[in-house]
């Protein structure tokens, strides 16, 4: 009995809950929003063109300073570099100079020994050419005459570069009455075709020689004779 009770209280509860004429349900109803649209308006940032101008400006005077800068360091570079160069062509040219004189200073003191050494070997040349001729007077010209050939023939000869101390050729030289050279033989070699043709060419190039007037004595002595030609003064 108490479950029927039950059960009927609660079919009572659902019939009277459920009435859907008569239920009144609670909507909320939306609010009616009034909104005005308002479009904002970036403003333009007003340009300083005075401001722009003068960055400009600064910025000009700084490009212009380094350009200058860059120019001035360059010129300055460029001028040092020539300095250098000058300061050592100078001293090339010192050096070149000093060199020059010292080798003038040599070939002056090598001259002045070559001509201690030529008397020295004239008179030997003499004293070998001479050795033959008769004492007294005759032999006396016959020096004399005998030292101004080889005076003249050393004057004309051109020393070869191969020609060395020691060396010596003897020339078989005729001439005429007058003491012009009509040949030239070279009898004894130094062994230097070069040093040989110097001394031959030597003597023609004199083409005459001063010979003593008297026959006797241009016939015995210098219508053909011997000439040793020996430098003593070249270098070794």
């Amino acid at each position: 009995m108490l479950a029927v009770a039950l059960h009927a209280a609660a079919t009572w509860s659902l019939y009277r809950g459920w009435n859907p004429e008569k239920e009144v349900l609670n909507v909320i109803k939306p609010q009616t929003v009034m909104a005005n649209l308002l479009v904002l308006e970036r403003q333009k940032p007003k340009v300083d063109l005075a401001a722009i101008r003068r960055a400009e400006q600064r910025q000009q005077a700084v490009r212009t300073k380094v350009a200058r800068e860059k120019a001035a360091a360059e010129k300055s570079a460029k001028k040092r570099a020539e300095q250098v160069r000058a300061e050592r062509e100078r001293a090339q040219i010192e050096k070149k100079q000093a060199a020059q004189a010292h080798k003038e200073q040599e070939r002056l003191a090598r001259l002045a020994r070559l001509s201690e050494l030529a008397e020295s070997s004239m008179q030997e040349a003499i004293a070998a050419e001479s050795a033959d001729l008769q004492t007294g007077s005759d032999e006396i010209i016959v020096r004399s005459y005998h030292a101004a050939i080889y005076d003249l023939v050393r004057a004309n000869w051109s020393r070869p570069p191969s020609a060395r101390t020691g060396m010596s050729t003897r020339l078989q030289v005729e001439l005429i009455p007058t003491g012009e050279v009509i040949g030239v033989t070279i009898i004894d070699s130094s062994g230097n075709v070069a040093f040989d043709r110097s001394a031959e060419h030597a003597v023609r190039q004199a083409t005459r020689f001063e010979v003593p007037e008297e026959n006797n004595l241009f016939e015995t002595h210098f219508r053909r004779f011997y000439l040793l030609f020996q430098p003593e003064d070249l270098l070794r």
